[in-house]
């Protein structure tokens, strides 16, 4: 067999594997999740899984550790002290979210685990706070402001993954950088 068709069959494994836990975590919460659940929804045995991956735990993080990645890649594309820059980014970052609402909500509203939920909000924060100058950074102001913003962004974007993503990502992307630049009250 070649290497090729060992990696496609791994991959198809693997994304079916990640596919079944995202469909039970949609029924049930993670810790009352089970091998054996993932292994019958995927239609694999359970020496397949055991190959792949340690425990359900390595399985979410894999999904989690997925997501944040691309997350860090499109952050440190653009340059945040560029208005347009800002909201081209933040436009981008939905745009990946709203390809990934499926899994995005259910990560951060059903699994009922905050783990991938602090993972965005660390790297979110780390890259915040990488942006400021020394002097900013010297006082415990930035830190606030910094978990105001990324706090206030994610739950805006847990209702709109929750109700369907009527506005497109562009709307979003201009009213979260218009409630960071402006606030509620500088809104047009």
């Amino acid at each position: 067999m070649t290497s090729e068709k060992l990696d496609r069959r791994k991959k198809y494994t693997r994304m079916v594997l990640k596919d079944s836990l995202l469909k039970l975590l949609k029924q049930k919460t993670f810790s009352s999740i089970t091998v054996k659940e993932i292994c019958e929804l995927a239609d694999i045995n359970r020496s397949t899984f055991y190959a792949h991956y340690q425990d359900p735990f390595q399985l979410l993080e894999t999904i989690e550790d997925e997501i944040i990645a691309d997350m860090r890649k499109y952050l440190h594309t653009y340059n945040l002290q560029e208005k347009e820059d800002a909201l081209r980014m933040t436009e981008k970052l939905i745009q990946y979210f709203s390809a990934k609402h499926e899994e995005l909500q259910i990560l951060l509203n059903k699994s009922g685990e905050l783990s991938f939920e602090r993972k965005v909000r660390h790297v979110a924060e780390q890259f915040m706070m990488n942006k400021m100058t020394s002097e900013e950074k010297n006082t415990h102001l930035p830190e606030y402001v910094s978990k105001f913003i990324i706090s206030g962004s994610i739950e805006v974007l847990k209702i709109w993954l929750s109700e369907g993503r009527s506005e497109s990502p562009k709307e979003m992307a201009e009213l979260i950088n218009n409630l960071i630049n402006h606030g509620i009250y500088g809104q047009a």
